[in-house]
């Protein structure tokens, strides 16, 4: 999947990486709980989550993901746009909730990250 058809499908905005949105990813995984991110999951591409500081993006970062969608309208702050930039991420903004993008997601044929 493009990561511009997840824009569309959770009607999301771009905070920053527009020019990586026609990118392909293949899994994703949602949580708040980044510690889980880096003890459970693998081969993920997009995270999931409503939790707000660095320690998100640079989780994605350490775990080679390309896209991070922020539900329930949360909005990253500028230093973290910027972080996400130096590393190349597409940050993406949406007002759904966590479940409902996650399922979303899902049933467009995103496929689940595995576990490690």
């Amino acid at each position: 999947m493009k990561i511009s058809t997840i824009k569309e499908l959770l009607n999301a905005e771009v905070l920053c990486g527009e020019a990586l949105i026609e990118n392909d990813v293949h899994s994703a995984c949602g949580s708040d709980m980044m510690s889980d991110v880096l003890a459970y999951v693998k081969d993920q591409a997009v995270l999931l989550t409503g939790l707000v500081n660095s320690q998100v993006i640079r989780t994605a970062q350490m775990m080679d993901m390309v896209c991070i969608v922020f539900v329930r309208s949360k909005r990253p702050t500028a230093e973290m746009i910027a972080i996400a930039e130096e590393c190349g991420l597409v940050v993406l903004t949406t007002n759904k909730r966590m479940y409902e993008a996650c399922g979303t997601l899902y049933s467009s044929g995103l496929g689940v990250a595995k576990e490690l």
